[in-house]
């Protein structure tokens, strides 16, 4: 780099590496700290720390995900896989002359206040780091930790392992796997043992809406991307629900339990395949789990089955562990952020990709980014503390209000986040050529 870094940025995966893309546009020097030795992050497979497994594929279409700075090609199927997402992420960062900008196998250990700034320790392969920067960007993502539940009544005698730590089919050869969750992974998961197991049971403790990957014979997220730039979610909630009611029928049809919560009140589903695999016999539902044992699992409605794998897909904790706990307050996942970005009380501290969307995430690390930047380059000015804290209220209680305590202070909806973060970065600008 041909000038001191006055930016630190941590993590080189999509959000890294699109914070130093915007940074790189508004000219502020940075340099990117990646615990890995290859750019890309949770997407390459095999990577320190990165859940991909062998099968991994978006469950956002290619046209909904892709960076609006860099398409992905037009002859990609519409949800490639994690060898061409890492890809992907390989040809931005030499696209836009990212790699020089980015320390591999470099750990940030530790962030602290200096000064007027920030000094950033890690380690690297070479030994000890130290660099003191203006600001800290903090864009390591929330997917590394795995959430492990907390034990239930009884011994278990299965195997046990947390979906982080798988890799494909073949762990799953002939065992009787039950698989616990309902996100995205938890379906994938068991629809490949449903294929190499010699039995396959899922168990979710509460509903979940199921969406096809396709819906119409278009991407399912299209749809709703349509409908989202002209009605409010409720509206577009009942519109979604009834096309999903009517194509595929209600998840109780394939013998799942019926979602407490309206459809786009909780992280979406997706996938082309469980819903035919459950309704051919090879992947079994169950509710949540009562106590194990032994090698028997019994659930809340007493039915009792044999198990000698069992699959945790039951999320990740929200950790930073290289800041000071004051800065986080009561945990990452409550941390008020003015527009999920900026943190309100330590200036030169921001986050890109803290959050949890109904869509995809590369557009929205993106248009983070562009914020950080422009607030860096001093194009852009937040309002005062007090209208920050306040938006960051109002925000949480309509959060709370369709997202219930599901980690509020994280969820945004991906067309409305987008838009907001496209006025803010209007109104910061104005903001910032008034204070001129």
């Amino acid at each position: 780099m041909s000038a001191p870094p006055r930016v630190a940025v941590v993590g080189a995966g999509a959000a890294g590496l699109a914070t130093l893309k915007a940074l790189g546009d508004a000219g502020v020097p940075a340099v990117a700290f990646e615990t890995a030795d290859t750019l890309g992050g949770l997407w390459v497979y095999g990577a320190p720390g990165s859940p991909a497994y062998r099968t991994l594929h978006l469950n956002t279409s290619r046209g909904r995900t892709e960076f609006a700075d860099h398409p992905m090609p037009a002859d990609w199927p519409d949800y490639p896989d994690h060898t061409r997402v890492a890809g992907y992420l390989g040809d931005y960062a030499d696209r836009f002359g990212l790699r020089d900008a980015v320390r591999l196998r470099h750990t940030v250990d530790r962030v602290t206040a200096a000064g007027d700034g920030w000094r950033v320790h890690a380690t690297g392969p070479d030994g000890p780091v130290t660099v003191d920067v203006e600001a800290v960007v903090v864009a390591n993502g929330h997917n590394r930790v795995p959430n492990r539940p907390a034990p239930y009544p009884g011994e278990c005698a299965a195997q046990q392992m947390h979906s982080h730590d798988y890799r494909g089919p073949e762990q799953l050869a002939g065992r009787r796997v039950l698989v616990v969750g309902g996100g995205n992974s938890a379906m994938d998961i068991a629809v490949d043992a449903s294929y190499a197991a010699t039995r396959t049971l899922l168990s979710l403790r509460r509903g979940v809406w199921v969406v096809p990957k396709y819906l119409l014979g278009r991407p399912s997220d299209t749809l709703n991307g349509a409908l989202a730039r002209r009605l409010p979610w409720r509206l577009r909630q009942r519109i979604s629900q009834t096309m999903l009611t009517a194509t595929v029928g209600p998840p109780a049809r394939y013998g799942l339990p019926a979602p407490e919560h309206g459809f786009l009140q909780d992280h979406p589903t997706l996938s082309d395949t469980l819903l035919s695999r459950l309704t051919h016999g090879d992947v079994q539902a169950r509710p949540g789990i009562a106590r194990f044992a032994g090698d028997r699992v019994e659930f809340t409605g007493g039915r009792v089955d044999e198990v000698d794998l069992v699959i945790w897909c039951t999320g990740y904790r929200v950790e930073v562990p290289f800041l000071d706990p004051a800065l986080l307050g009561d945990g990452a996942d409550r941390l008020p952020l003015y527009r999920h970005v900026f943190h309100l009380d330590a200036p030169g501290l921001a986050f890109v990709g803290l959050m949890q969307s109904t869509g995809a995430a590369f557009p929205l690390v993106e248009a983070q980014a562009r914020l950080v930047a422009a607030r860096l380059a001093g194009t852009w000015a937040p309002p005062e503390r007090d209208r920050q804290a306040a938006a960051c209220r109002a925000e949480l209680r309509a959060a709370t209000a369709r997202w219930g305590q599901r980690r509020p202070h994280m969820r945004v909806d991906f067309d409305a986040y987008l838009a907001e973060l496209r006025r803010e970065l209007a109104a910061g600008r104005r903001r910032a050529g008034a204070a001129r």
